[in-house]
């Protein structure tokens, strides 16, 4: 599964507020503890750390002339 910024934050909050059920886009779970919950936190922590290192990063070129 792909996760994003929103995923995160939203685990971070339900864990912050001490609710076990989280709601990602179309689904509802339920964590059975805050241990499970900190598990899938670290694993979005780490899903998105390896997208981030993935991505190329954006190279310009710079063309200069006389302009005759």
């Amino acid at each position: 599964m792909a996760y994003t910024e929103a995923d995160l934050t939203t685990i971070r909050t339900a864990r912050l507020r001490g609710t076990r059920t989280v709601s990602f886009a179309d689904r509802s779970v339920t964590y059975a503890n805050d241990a499970e919950m900190r598990q899938v936190e670290q694993d979005i922590i780490n899903a998105l750390a390896t997208v981030s290192t993935t991505r190329r990063s954006k190279q310009i070129l710079a063309v200069a002339g006389k302009g005759f």
